[in-house]
């Protein structure tokens, strides 16, 4: 027999384990409240203090801070390890980092204490599948296998269990299996590059500071970890990319000195090289009759703004509160008009950081002729303007647009002190 629930979140990562704790908790406060479960075969553990940092790391807004604490997952996340950032620095190549052309942004500026957090994606995902587990939520170590429809309930079959829902929400990723059985397409393109992620020592420290260098072969950053040292993410053109990760540490290194002209000094390798092919992504839409996606199953942007788990905690949190909402209502939380103010909501916001995502890299990255070269003179424009600095740390703070209200909120300020 079936196990029955009001809502069941495939794929755990840190956007299903959000969305259901999200749900959870505030079904908590409802009269009617919202059974929920979640399907991941892989939990996480929580590192061990003295281990060292996993590469899969990610920025993280104050939107996104607003919300992982109405999650009741904040708290979890700093006790373990968070590395705030002040400031960034970002510049085209055919400038310097500290030239009239770059463009800085400054926490003091923007009247907050820091302008976000590089965080391993594992303590977030483990933080927020505990805070889902204390709310009530039920997880299967569990794989989606099928998906079907009848008498007003989906009909899920895992690799463990078979479990019945009024909603399903697809959580699962990029290759997104839930979106292929719920027949919801998408647009699939590459960008030509591949991102290779590493952990390097700086001859010179990183001041809290994020770094990017906008190359004509692709994009470089390097994220400010706890201790000193950097997470890089280097966005290569495919044929870069190949002897990069096939170099020697010291000729990685070499290399990685010269398209960071030497912002930090002279660097070492400390870790392996991981590396993925780029690609977009948007589904064509993200909702059918008792099936919403959400994260990567919905929608995977270049990583050069670091947005990508930003915009998929949005999405977590926009769906839950429209479901919040419509559970007071009395209304079918799996029925598509509900679920359309969803996708209204949110395709609306991803497609415009998609569009300027993508004439970021195609112009700064990559560009050339007048209007590349118009578009890497805006950097120092940008940063000659107060008003318009103030829109663009505004942007990457999460904290414009039409938000959720878990992500105006204040409440992981209450939890536990920003670092």
């Amino acid at each position: 027999m079936a196990d029955a629930f009001d809502v069941v979140v495939v794929g755990g990562g840190p956007v299903g384990a959000c969305a259901a704790a999200l749900l959870a908790r505030a079904a908590l406060l409802q009269s009617t409240p919202l059974s929920v479960a979640i399907l991941e075969p892989h939990r996480p553990a929580h590192p061990a203090p003295a281990a060292p940092s996993d590469l899969r790391v990610a920025a993280f807004s104050r939107a996104s801070e607003h919300i992982l604490g109405a999650a009741g997952a904040w708290e979890r996340i700093a006790a373990v390890r968070i590395s705030a950032y002040e400031s960034m620095r970002i510049w085209h190549e055919s400038g310097a980092a500290g030239a009239r052309g770059a463009l800085h942004f400054d926490a003091a500026e923007a009247g907050e204490p820091n302008l976000g957090y590089i965080i391993e994606t594992r303590v977030v995902q483990a933080a927020l599948l505990d805070a889902a587990a204390a709310a009530g939520v039920r997880i299967y170590p569990s794989e989606f296998a099928s998906l079907k429809s009848a008498a007003g309930r989906v009909h899920i079959e895992t690799s463990g269990a078979a479990l019945t829902a009024r909603l399903v929400i697809g959580a699962d990723g990029a290759r997104s299996p839930l979106r292929a059985a719920a027949g919801l397409a998408a647009t699939v393109a590459d960008y030509g590059e591949v991102a290779i992620v590493a952990t390097v020592a700086t001859e010179r420290p990183h001041q809290r500071t994020a770094w990017q260098r906008f190359l004509r072969s692709g994009t470089l950053a390097f994220l400010p970890l706890a201790d000193g040292t950097s997470s890089i993410v280097w966005s290569a053109d495919e044929k870069l990319a190949g002897p990069l990760l096939g170099a020697t540490p010291q000729a990685f290194a070499h290399e990685l000195d010269l398209a960071s002209d030497g912002a930090l000094g002279a660097t070492r390798l400390l870790s392996e090289r991981l590396s993925f092919p780029l690609q977009r992504l948007h589904a064509q839409r993200y909702v059918t009759e008792r099936c919403a996606l959400v994260g990567d199953a919905a929608h995977v942007i270049h990583p050069l703004a670091g947005q990508g788990v930003n915009l998929g905690l949005l999405d977590a949190a926009t769906l839950a509160e429209l479901i919040g909402a419509a559970c007071d209502e009395g209304e079918d939380p799996g029925a598509l008009r509900v679920l359309r103010r969803y996708e209204r909501w949110r395709k609306s916001e991803t497609e415009v950081m998609r569009f300027a995502i993508d004439a970021f890299d195609r112009l700064l990255a990559h560009g050339s002729g007048a209007v590349a070269q118009l578009a890497q003179r805006g950097l120092g424009w940008v940063n000659r303007s107060s008003e318009l600095k103030r829109f663009f740390m505004s942007r990457a703070l999460g904290l414009s647009g039409e938000l959720p209200a878990t992500a105006r909120a204040v409440e992981s300020d209450r939890s536990s002190p920003r670092r």
